[in-house]
């Protein structure tokens, strides 16, 4: 079993009787960078909350380290780094000067400020007074912050938030860097599907406060689909030949279009075509957008979808993947 670094049994918060988590089981392994997402007030941030223990949640347990969090919350603080929303700062001071207040705090050697400036990319405007920093450069010195105390898991709440494009990337591969150069668990959460995906190994996507997916970042790209598209010279015949072979392909402005079809499928049904003498011009996949996925999953009403049955067009939610892995 892959050792878990966060898990969570039942979480639920209330706000004036309406549930912002509801019954959520997060599973996070050790080593991953887990992207949480959602719409905005999906949850995320109340959940990201309840795991700092900055509020308490209503029922439900949570577990860090495979620790509860209710009995050893300082000591498991000790060893998590976090930037929940926007990082703060003294912006008349510099970066070095900023890190200083945390380190004596944290109680750190004086090195790990030009450790973690160094990590974030930051050294060269170590001294500049942080008040002129970019909103990038501000982001990456609150990663700084919260790298300061050599943490095992790092939690970051939007970090991308209001970035330029060439910010998103600055941020974005940091991040990437996380577990393979500092052996740091990373869970971040953000709206955006397309940006988690460059990044993050597996997810969890919460919608009204509830888990509607839960897995690896390949096993919702397999879910997302694809389909085949040959273009060939006459497409009704071609048809016909498919249809001799098993394969049932809807016909799209003079190509077939197939769906579900592995490789060796594919290589035989071209080479079927070739023998019944069509002339081939395109063999062509198209995958599915995971933006149009998510906007399914989680559209409009609020309508949660089961992602295992959506080309079935049925089912109820639930959490799959890393949640079964871990009870086993």
């Amino acid at each position: 079993m892959t050792d878990m670094m966060i898990e969570t049994r039942n979480l639920m918060k209330k706000y004036k009787g309406t549930r912002a988590v509801d019954a959520l089981n997060l599973a996070i392994p050790q080593g991953e960078i887990y992207g949480f997402l959602g719409p905005n007030g999906a949850g995320k941030t109340t959940t990201i909350r309840m795991l700092l223990g900055l509020i308490k949640p209503d029922s439900g347990v949570v577990q860090i380290f495979g620790k509860d969090l209710r009995k050893d919350r300082l000591q498991i603080l000790r060893r998590v780094g976090s930037l929940v929303e926007y990082p703060s700062y003294y912006g008349h001071l510099n970066a070095i000067e900023n890190l200083e207040t945390i380190r004596r705090i944290l109680n750190v050697p004086k090195s790990r400020i030009h450790e973690v400036l160094a990590t974030v990319g930051l050294t060269k405007d170590a001294k500049r007074v942080v008040k002129g920093y970019s909103l990038g450069m501000k982001q990456r010195l609150g990663i700084a912050t919260a790298l300061l105390g050599s943490p095992e898991l790092l939690i970051l709440d939007e970090p991308t938030n209001g970035l330029d494009p060439s910010g998103i990337l600055e941020i974005r591969e940091l991040i990437k860097k996380m577990p393979k150069e500092q052996g740091i668990t990373v869970l971040v959460s953000s709206h955006l599907l397309s940006e988690v995906e460059q990044m993050a190994s597996s997810v969890g996507i919460v919608n009204q406060g509830r888990m509607i997916f839960q897995d690896s970042m390949p096993n919702l790209q397999r879910k997302a689909g694809s389909e085949i598209y040959i273009a060939l010279s006459d497409a009704e015949a071609g048809v016909v030949t498919a249809r001799e072979l098993g394969c049932f392909p809807r016909l799209d402005d003079g190509r077939l279009v197939f769906k579900g079809l592995d490789n060796g499928q594919i290589a035989r049904l071209v080479a079927a075509l070739v023998d019944a003498r069509h002339s081939i011009y395109r063999v062509e996949e198209r995958r599915k957008s995971l933006e149009d996925l998510f906007l399914t999953m989680t559209g409009s009403g609020g309508a949660e979808t089961d992602i295992s049955r959506i080309d079935a067009g049925h089912g109820a939610p639930r959490a799959v993947g890393l949640r079964r892995e871990a009870a086993q």
